[in-house]
């Protein structure tokens, strides 16, 4: 599988992302942790805070419509695995973020900006192992 570069694709993503964590931090004080949005949809103890967090959710899934709407184009979208390897990954990073206290965009975008010592670790430690899992995975293997 050959890997494209778009640097202005992920420039435009990335500034996205950050214009979005700065925003739910101004104007409600929470950090966007994107795995800690999903989870909290699984509790239904405060709906104030469901909604926020559904609302979140809803809006990220919106994002390829709207790349469809504004460009007459829907993004490519591969998944060179088969679905039960989505969905150990999935379950995998589940029981990380668990673990580790939070997911990348907690971490790494939230975590940084505040120079949170946990959060610096923990991204260089996601890293790491991101790099070691596509080396091993198309390397190694073969994959």
């Amino acid at each position: 599988m050959i890997t494209e570069f778009t640097p202005l694709q992920s420039l435009g993503g990335g500034a996205l992302i950050g214009i979005a964590a700065v925003l739910l931090m101004a104007f409600h004080g929470r950090i966007l942790g994107a795995t800690g949005i999903l989870g909290g949809l699984m509790r239904l103890n405060d709906m104030a805070d469901w909604r926020l967090k559904a609302a979140l959710l809803v809006g990220m899934a919106m994002g390829p419509l709207a790349l469809l709407w504004a460009t007459g184009t829907a993004p490519a979208m591969e998944v060179p695995i088969s679905n039960l390897a989505v969905v150990l990954g999935g379950l995998i990073v589940g029981v990380g973020v668990s673990y580790g206290g939070g997911c990348t965009s907690g971490h790494g975008v939230c975590g940084n900006a505040r120079f949170s010592r946990r959060s610096i670790v923990a991204t260089i430690s996601f890293m790491i192992t991101s790099f070691a899992t596509v080396f091993v995975t198309r390397h190694l293997l073969g994959a």
